[in-house]
């Protein structure tokens, strides 16, 4: 079945575009971003069990851009009443005079900035789902996470706890301008398995889960994350610490995520750029990886929960060769970033909600496949280090230093895992020299979209990574 669009975004379109039209007599560009969602979240663990969202609206609102002399403006409004946009032009208008009026009194500056093109396009996209979350039998899925959690319980005498997750999103937006009219509905889900392990002095956890651009059918495939997700919560609990140094190591399609979102994700959002404040606007044109090394970013890269049709600036989604064997080519951008940097949008204008700013943000973020097989991989290794599992990582784009927390390490020596576990890892460096070690790549790829990202400490969006298992030399510790 197809995702189907919003009524009641259908419903205030023709409202939305009388106060668009109201507006372009005041401003020479305004656009609308209208946005109606719902979806479900569901968390069993051993002590409780919660549902929240579920057919209840999760995001509703628009947020209104204008072009006022040479910078831009925003308002957004969560109520709009179609029969009388003449009420929120004035409220509109009033309340941007007030900021123009606060930028005077405080004497403060905004970057000087275009007029963005408006061309015309139409657009209409219902993507495919088999369920959707408004309509999901909660209590026969509550019933399929408890056994889960359950069974999990049962498996290990360490278990202490086996948390299960389960959300399912229902997006639909439109975007509108004087010339333009995008629509978009798709549904994306993402389930989680968090075994919590103790052998009494100590306490650990693992991670397993699903992602895609799907509905709650999607749920199913958790039943064969339990097994993966539990027995890295035992490896980690009985993990040895690391010794520090350097070593040969081969990433598994996680961590290889992880390396892609912290060294190529933040470090080329373009909006930095503008702001000086990352070191890859000097390595356009210039080698930042072994020649083995290609990377795409965009929303079109892969099938995972960002794989939308348009941004949130009503820029098409693409499909962005960053890295070309070895050779940084472009980074990603929002629209006004685009403008100010005289190149054009990338398709990665991103709002947390209507009530937040677009930045330039990440979508799939993904590693090209190579041509060698894992186990050949492994083969080549005298001593080193199998990393699998991502917790966390950190990113200084101005410097480019990079630091990733790994769940766990798998030792390797003399060509064969030894069985050894090492926990928890912390994987530091330079990120041409990390990705310039890069001697093997596999065959193969992965893509996760269980995580979120933040700019800045906020501004939270949901974000998709991974790639092959890569080989390479890192500084562990």
């Amino acid at each position: 079945m197809k995702a189907p669009f919003s009524e009641y975004l259908t419903s205030i379109a023709p409202g939305l575009k009388e106060l668009i039209t109201l507006l372009r007599g005041t401003y020479d560009y305004v656009s609308i971003l209208a946005t109606d969602s719902r979806g479900l979240q569901i968390n069993v663990s051993q002590g409780s069990k919660s549902v929240s969202g579920q057919t209840l609206t999760t995001e509703r609102g628009i947020v209104v851009r204008v072009h006022v002399g040479d910078h831009y403006s925003e308002y957004s409004l969560n109520r709009f009443d179609p029969k009388d946009p003449s009420s929120a032009y004035k409220k509109i208008t009033e309340e941007l005079q007030k900021q123009e009026e606060l930028l005077k009194i405080t004497g403060s500056t905004s970057y000087k900035t275009g007029t963005l093109k408006d061309e015309p396009a139409e657009l209409f996209v219902e993507m495919e789902t088999e369920q959707l979350p408004e309509t999901c039998d909660v209590a026969k899925l509550i019933s399929f996470m408890t056994e889960l959690s359950d069974k999990g319980m049962k498996d290990s005498e360490e278990a202490a706890d086996i948390r299960v997750r389960a959300q399912s999103t229902h997006i639909c937006k439109m975007f509108l301008s004087e010339h333009r009219d995008l629509r978009q509905s798709y549904v994306y889900s993402e389930g989680t398995i968090i075994p919590i392990v103790t052998d009494g002095k100590k306490t650990d956890f693992g991670y397993a889960g699903v992602s895609g651009i799907c509905g709650p059918e999607l749920f199913k495939d958790l039943t064969d994350c339990l097994p993966d997700g539990l027995k890295q919560a035992l490896d980690s609990l009985h993990a040895e610490p690391i010794k520090p140094g350097e070593y040969t190591i081969i990433t598994n399609p996680e961590v290889t995520g992880l390396i892609a979102h912290e060294a190529f994700g933040h470090g080329v959002e373009m909006d930095q750029f503008v702001k000086g404040r990352a070191l890859g606007a000097q390595y356009i044109g210039k080698r930042v990886g072994s020649d083995l090394v290609t990377m795409h970013e965009g929303a079109l890269c892969a099938k995972d929960v960002t794989s939308y049709a348009f941004d949130d600036e009503g820029v098409l989604a693409g499909d962005v060769t960053e890295i070309e064997n070895g050779i940084l080519k472009t980074g990603i951008c929002d629209s006004l970033a685009a403008l100010r940097l005289k190149t054009e949008p990338t398709g990665n204008g991103k709002r947390e909600n209507f009530e937040h700013k677009v930045y330039t943000r990440m979508t799939n973020t993904m590693f090209d496949s190579g041509a060698s097989r894992v186990e050949d991989m492994i083969r080549s290794v005298d001593y080193g280090f199998l990393l699998e599992g991502m917790e966390s990582g950190m990113e200084d784009p101005k410097h480019w230093g990079i630091q990733c927390i790994v769940k766990l390490g798998r030792e390797i020596k003399d060509g064969k895992l030894t069985g050894k576990v090492v926990a928890p890892v912390i994987m530091t460096g330079y990120v041409p020299d990390l990705l310039g070690s890069i001697s093997m790549i596999s065959d193969d790829r992965e893509c996760f979209g269980n995580g979120a990202c933040g700019k800045g400490h906020k501004e939270w969006v949901k974000v998709a990574d991974g790639g092959p298992y890569l080989k390479t030399v890192g500084r562990l510790g």
